[in-house]
């Protein structure tokens, strides 16, 4: 639940800045020379890239939740399995025998969304945040049968 509330204010601070900086590159793009329209326009551009990143992000966040939800409704969401030292942090090694368990049976069924969720929380249990997010990715398609990127 913390990670949510986290989320919802840095997603508020965020839209806040989007409106302040969408409406100085506005109000640049008001004094009508070159030199404002352009510097305006530069300055809008931002924003909206920002707002398009903001949206894939809780669209993604979204999405995985939703996958979570059902998939501890069928009962199917990974144990927690993993060794943690004294302060609470993941073993590495543990994280990493874990992992290579969950591959083999992404592999061995490539075209089940349950098994690259598991696949998805092993990658980041092992600090792998980059093919964690793509092996969500690919869970997501999955199940909403979408076409999977290779």
């Amino acid at each position: 639940m913390r990670d949510k509330i986290t989320y919802g204010v840095l997603a508020g601070v965020l839209c806040v800045y989007f409106v302040l900086a969408g409406g100085r590159g506005l109000a640049l793009i008001g004094q009508g020379t070159v030199l404002t329209v352009t510097f305006g326009v530069s300055v809008l551009v931002i924003p909206l890239i920002g707002v398009w990143f903001l949206w894939q992000t809780t669209r993604f966040a979204r999405d995985a939740e939703r996958l979570a939800t059902e998939l501890e409704a069928e009962g199917g969401l990974p144990v927690d399995e993993l060794v943690r030292t004294p302060s609470g942090r993941i073993d590495r090694d543990s994280a990493d025998a874990v992992f290579a368990r969950r591959k083999a049976e992404a592999e061995s069924a490539p075209g089940d969304w349950r098994v690259w969720f598991r696949l998805a929380v092993a990658y980041r249990d092992a600090r792998d945040t980059p093919r964690a997010r793509k092996a969500m990715q690919r869970a997501i398609a999955l199940h909403d049968g979408r076409p999977v990127r290779a």
